[in-house]
């Protein structure tokens, strides 16, 4: 079997597909985007596509391997990102061909479903506390939520007990035993989420994801130090080596890869082995699609040290389109109890609406992160 075809398209809100054909009637299909780059990433697998076409799509890791080590710069977001939206097409065409869920290649399920927990608040955070109880209403058993909005280095406390105010809200809303996972979202730094840290305990969060981000990764460690709530972080890194300095720093109980940007299924399957060796939880990252979030479950159902999976069905982001939009196969994508049940179809487990995706890419999309200022005018994390 040989690799014909490599074709991309923008589709809203603001993700990128991948759909690579073979000489046999297969195809499979990747989610490569950086959110807010798609542009950039699309053009990439364009790039690529030396790599595949006339190439045999069943080796996998050589074709990885060629596209990571040949072309001699690697890693970063753009690079890994379009390998990533490779990758996944290329084991949804291997599913396909032996008809199982790819989970089945990696060595089977080690679980029967996957818990997820699903996003409330928005960027700036209001409402919460309702928002946490619909959650809690519709069987999840957990939520996340961004904590503050623009933090400076240093910052007033009102702002502070704000937090505590919108965390507490939930806490009241939803009992004592509901998981609340608190992202700090990179907008905060260290002198800040020492304090935040100490002052969040008295909730008992799920985990505080991003409290610094991943280029002080040393800082985890004393941030840790400063409470008794789980660390989480990761989305950022895009390799094994990244994970490999991230968990030799210590600090941190929860690893969050996004298989769309940190090397798809191939590489985050190995992170997450290497996690476990450090006793380290893994919980992709996944405020994405259809396919990146089937591609996180196929690595979950592998992972003894997976513990949640982030969805973005109702997030913040998604305006004008949404995840089951772009899926046919819709009922394999409930959640019941707080559950995902494994994918069931051949390869990732998406039926995807081409014909919906081929109408989304005659009008690309220009999604771009937010600019956030401060009072004085620096700008701020967003």
């Amino acid at each position: 079997m040989k690799i014909t075809e490599v074709n991309t398209y923008f589709v809203r809100p603001r993700w990128g597909f991948v759909e690579i054909v073979t000489d046999e009637g297969y195809t499979g299909w990747g989610e490569a985007v950086l959110e807010g780059h798609a542009k950039a990433v699309l053009a990439c697998v364009e790039e690529y596509r030396d790599y595949l076409i006339g190439h045999d799509p069943a080796r996998i890791e050589d074709i990885w391997s060629t596209i990571f080590r040949a072309g001699f710069y690697r890693g970063g977001g753009v690079l890994m990102s379009a390998l990533s939206g490779i990758d996944q097409a290329l084991w949804d065409i291997k599913g396909k061909v032996f008809g199982v869920p790819v989970y089945q290649l990696m060595g089977g399920a080690c679980r029967n479903s996957m818990k997820v927990y699903s996003w409330i608040g928005g960027d700036r955070p209001s409402d919460v506390g309702a928002a946490a109880k619909e959650r809690q209403d519709a069987g999840f058993s957990a939520v996340k939520m961004n904590a503050t909005e623009e933090l400076q280095m240093i910052d007033t406390y009102d702002k502070v007990d704000a937090v505590l105010d919108r965390v507490g809200a939930i806490r009241d809303a939803c009992g004592k035993y509901f998981g609340i996972a608190i992202d700090f979202h990179g907008r905060v730094h260290k002198p800040m989420a020492k304090v935040l840290a100490k002052k969040l305990e008295q909730f008992d969060p799920m985990f505080l994801e991003e409290p610094v981000l991943c280029e002080n990764m040393e800082c985890f460690a004393e941030i840790a130090a400063a409470c008794n709530i789980p660390i989480a972080t990761g989305e950022r890194l895009y390799t094994r080596y990244d994970f490999k300095r991230l968990l030799q720093a210590g600090g941190v109980d929860i690893i969050q890869p996004d298989l769309s940007h940190a090397g798809g299924l191939t590489e985050v399957k190995k992170i997450g082995s290497m996690a476990e060796a450090y006793d380290v939880a893994l919980a992709p990252h996944c405020p994405l699609g259809p396919i990146a979030l089937s591609a996180c479950l196929q690595v979950d159902a592998t992972c003894y040290n997976a513990v949640i999976q982030e969805q973005s069905i109702g997030i913040h982001y998604n305006v004008g389109k949404s995840v089951l939009d772009y899926v046919k196969n819709k009922s394999d994508f409930d959640f019941v109890g707080g559950y995902v049940q494994l994918p069931v179809l051949p390869g990732l487990g998406v039926d995807v609406n081409k014909e919906l995706v081929l109408e989304e890419n005659k009008t690309p999309h220009n999604w771009k992160n937010p600019v956030w200022r401060h009072k004085d005018g620096s700008v701020a994390e967003w």
